[in-house]
C-alpha cells in the first residue's frame, strides 16, 4: 500500500474547503482503495474562517489523514507550497489549488500515470475559466520562461518521492517551482485539463501580484537581463564612437553649428536612462543575493495539528 500526499496552499478559501475535502476523499476512496491518503492544508495567514473550517473538518470526521500547518502570518503562496512539500511524507505528492479551480477528480488520471511509471505528472491548463487579460499574461509568462512547456502553464502536479526529495534539496528563497520541477529530470508526463472559473470567494491575484511573480521567476531562472545590459552597453558604446567620428569630421571640415546643445542633451538623456535601467536590473539581482545571505526562514509555523 502506497501513501499519497495531497497539499493545498490555503489563503482566504472559506467556503470551498468542505467541498474540496468531500470530493478529494470520494475520488481516492472510490478509485484507489489500495492507497493511503494524506491531506496537508497549509493556512497562509488567512484572515477569514479558512483555518476554523479545516479544523472543523478534522474534528467532524475525526480524520487522522488531515494535517494542518498554520503560518504566523501571510508568507505567500510559494512559502505555503514549500511547507506542504516539507511536511508531505507520501510516496507521491500532489500539489493543487484549494479554490476548486483544479478539479479533484483530475487527480485520478495523475495517479494512474504515476502507477504507470511516470515520476512527474503535470496537469497543464489546456483551457481557462479566466479573463482574457489573465489568459494573455499567463501565456506570455510561460512562453518567456518555459518555452518548451504547453502555453497554458501549470501548477497542478504530482511528484514521485524521488523527484520530491530532489526538489526539496533546493534551498533557494526566491523560487520558480515550475522551473524546479522541470529541471530535476526524471520521467515526466503532461496531461491536459480544464481550469475552472472560481465560484466561491475571490481570487487574491491581481495584476501587480502577477507581475511580481513574473519578476521573481524571470530573475531566478534567467540571465537574459544581464546579457541584454551587456549588449546594450556595447551597442551604445559603438554608436557613440561612430557619432564622435562624425562630430570630429564636422569640426575639421565643415564646421559646427550652434555649440551642439541638442545632440549633447539627447546623448545625456539616452545614456543616463540606460545607466539607470542597468543599475535597476543589477539591483534586482543584488537584492536577491542579499535576501539569500540573510537566511531568514521561508515561513514560520504558528500551529501544527
Amino acid at each position: 500500500m502506497s501513501l499519497i500526499s495531497v497539499c493545498f496552499a490555503v489563503y482566504q478559501n472559506e467556503g470551498s474547503l468542505t467541498i474540496l475535502y468531500d470530493r478529494i476523499v470520494r475520488a481516492f476512496e472510490t478509485n484507489f482503495p489500495q492507497h493511503s491518503l494524506e491531506l496537508i492544508f497549509v493556512n497562509d495567514g488567512s484572515k477569514d474562517n479558512s483555518l476554523k473550517e479545516i479544523i472543523g473538518l478534522k474534528e467532524k470526521h475525526n480524520d487522522e489523514r488531515i494535517k494542518i500547518i498554520s503560518f504566523s502570518r501571510n508568507f505567500g503562496q510559494m512559502a505555503a507550497i514549500l511547507a506542504g512539500w516539507d511536511y508531505a511524507t507520501g510516496d507521491a505528492v500532489i500539489n493543487m489549488a484549494a479554490d476548486l479551480q483544479d478539479s479533484p477528480e483530475q487527480c485520478i488520471e495523475m495517479v494512474k500515470e504515476w502507477e504507470n511509471g511516470n515520476e512527474i505528472v503535470v496537469s497543464y491548463r489546456e483551457t481557462h475559466g479566466q479573463s482574457f487579460i489573465n489568459k494573455l499574461t499567463s501565456r506570455t509568462f510561460y512562453k518567456l520562461l518555459l518555452p518548451k512547456v504547453p502555453p497554458g502553464g501549470f501548477d497542478f502536479v504530482l511528484l514521485a518521492r524521488k523527484a520530491m526529495d530532489a526538489i526539496n534539496r533546493n534551498k533557494e528563497r526566491n523560487r520558480f517551482y515550475q522551473y524546479d520541477i522541470l529541471s530535476v529530470g526524471f520521467r515526466i508526463k503532461f496531461i491536459p485539463y480544464h481550469k475552472l472559473e472560481r465560484t466561491i470567494g475571490k481570487s487574491q491575484y491581481n495584476l501587480i501580484k502577477r507581475f511580481g511573480n513574473f519578476m521573481v521567476a524571470f530573475i531566478s531562472v534567467s540571465y537574459l537581463p544581464l546579457r541584454l545590459m551587456t549588449l546594450l552597453g556595447v551597442s551604445f558604446s559603438i554608436s557613440g564612437f561612430i557619432y564622435s567620428l562624425s562630430i570630429l569630421n564636422a569640426y575639421f571640415y565643415s564646421g559646427t553649428p550652434f555649440p551642439g546643445w541638442a545632440p549633447i542633451m539627447i546623448l545625456l538623456l539616452i545614456i543616463g536612462g540606460l545607466i539607470m535601467l542597468m543599475l535597476g536590473v543589477l539591483g534586482e539581482y543584488i537584492w536577491r543575493i542579499y535576501d539569500e545571505i540573510k537566511g531568514r526562514p521561508k515561513y514560520i509555523v504558528d500551529k501544527e495539528l
